[in-house]
């Protein structure tokens, strides 16, 4: 691939990455992606195979962006407590953080590729467990430290509070009300502070 078709390819999933996310796969026109794009639907297509190829590109543009920023909220300096409460305090913002993205990608394709798009549900389904994962790591490296007590085993706390953040999210994209994340982040932090601080 040359570099003025990498340039190109790139161009458009980051114009329509958001437009996917927002408007979900079926709800999605190729009128709607030659817009935003300002390219034919021959230009578009010269990059992509069909139309799914292009929407789980463009979920994977977006996951990628919340992937590696949850690694660096975990990254932090110090103690597990801490690479956890970096994370929770980032989900306090998250719904700032996805209006560039149309919301949530996690939420929005999740739900919407449920009965029509077997790659993209697959796709979000692995995202989950990527970060459960991550969560969960660091959980059992300061478990292993000492710096924390678990009820259960690390992943399955990891899902729960996982869960937790994305029934927060769900519930003030679906209100359009942000006190949904802000009080789940705030019961969170109270609730790790008192359940599982060694």
């Amino acid at each position: 691939m040359t570099k003025k078709a990498e340039r190109t390819t790139a161009y458009i999933i980051e114009t329509v990455a958001p437009i996917f996310n927002k408007y979900g796969y079926v709800g999605t026109s190729m009128s709607d992606l030659t817009e935003a794009t300002g390219l034919t639907k021959g230009a578009i297509y010269g990059n992509f195979e069909n139309k799914e190829a292009l929407a789980l590109s463009a979920f994977e543009y977006n996951r990628n962006h919340l992937l590696n920023t949850i690694d660096e909220k975990l990254d932090v300096p110090g103690k597990a407590l801490e690479k956890i409460f970096s994370l929770i305090r980032f989900y306090r913002q998250y719904d700032v953080f996805t209006l560039p993205f149309g919301g949530c990608p996690i939420l929005n394709v999740g739900v919407d590729a449920q009965n029509n798009n077997r790659l993209l549900a697959s796709a979000v389904k692995e995202t989950v467990k990527d970060i459960e994962g991550k969560i969960a790591l660091v959980l059992e490296n300061g478990m292993k430290a000492g710096e924390v007590k678990l009820p259960v085993p690390p992943l399955q706390f990891a899902k729960q509070l996982f869960t937790m953040l994305q029934g927060a999210i769900a519930m003030a994209t679906m209100t359009r009300d942000r006190k949904y994340l802000v009080n789940t982040v705030a019961y969170l932090e109270q609730l790790i502070n008192r359940e599982i601080r060694n």
